[in-house]
């Protein structure tokens, strides 16, 4: 083979090589419109639920608690095609899109838009930490440090503008959120009152004990969503006696004109439980008074 042929051949094979792994993995924000673009519309007649789910901090046991509470609330609500899911990739473990709290406010107003805002449900479900008399903590190594406050989620959700709203809080003094985002059409969970930590946040455990209890346990039971909240709180309550922890005391609030949205999930409950997912965290695992 003559040298200029080599060197043309060599030269091919190293373009070819070179093309994979040249080639740019899509972003954040390209993933996040890709997902968007793929949420299906609402159904004229049927009440549907749009989940978001947001790990609001970079440490892994935010988002795997994210990621797997994509699955389970899309599964309990009927909503697969209409969850989104803001968590860090871990493995082949994959969120849509890494959380910020511009990435939040845009798929609360995408999701809305699909929606029929007067009819179907808003389910938002975020986990992080948060600081009393402040909001909830926003933190990751790529993005950087803020807090979102009860007004500004507050203005975000009337932004999108559905009316019926399920929001579940899992941070520490989550219940400073009540106050601002309660109302008529409105059901809002807390893992904490306003003035209370609660617990199972390191960075890697699973699941935080807000986050195991209800979604990894009674959000997977035969129930509706009133009493999967309180069977939650019960559980909570129990480990937290059994360990001497302080009570974490989280709240709930259920608007006077929620029946009938709640009546159209509560229709969708599995009729059958379906076994939890990862670990609990080491406290409880460790806890020989601790039912889980």
């Amino acid at each position: 083979m003559s040298s200029p042929l080599k060197l043309w051949l060599a030269c091919l094979v190293a373009l070819l090589g070179a093309t994979p792994a040249t080639a740019q993995a899509p972003t954040d924000d390209q993933r996040l419109e890709a997902v968007l673009g793929r949420i299906q519309p609402q159904r004229p007649g049927t009440i549907d639920a749009y989940v978001l789910v947001a790990a609001l901090d970079g440490d892994p046991v935010f988002n795997r608690e994210a990621r797997e509470a994509g699955r389970v609330l899309a599964a309990r609500f009927g909503a697969a095609g209409r969850t989104l899911v803001l968590a860090r990739d871990e493995g082949s473990d994959h969120g849509d899109a890494a959380a910020t709290p511009q990435r939040l406010a845009t798929a609360l107003d995408r999701l809305a838009a699909a929606m029929d805002r007067q009819e179907d449900v808003l389910v938002l479900y975020t986990t992080s930490h948060g600081s009393p008399h402040a909001g909830l903590n926003y933190r990751d190594p790529a993005y950087g440090d803020a807090l979102i406050t009860p007004t500004e989620l507050a203005a975000m959700l009337d932004h999108a503008g559905a009316r019926n709203r399920l929001i579940i809080l899992q941070a520490c003094f989550s219940g400073q959120f009540v106050p601002a985002l309660q109302g008529p059409r409105t059901v809002i969970a807390t893992a904490a009152s306003s003035m209370k930590s609660s617990f199972g946040c390191a960075a890697g455990n699973d699941w935080t004990f807000f986050g195991y209890a209800l979604i990894n346990q009674a959000m997977r039971q035969p129930d509706t969503v009133v009493r999967q909240l309180r069977r939650a709180f019960v559980t909570i309550v129990g480990w937290e006696q059994a360990l001497d922890y302080e009570s974490s005391s989280p709240q709930i609030s259920v608007g006077s004109d929620t029946a009938s949205w709640l009546a159209a999930l509560d229709a969708r409950a599995p009729t059958t439980a379906s076994a939890p997912v990862g670990l609990p965290p080491p406290d409880i695992a460790q806890c020989q008074k601790c039912a889980h």
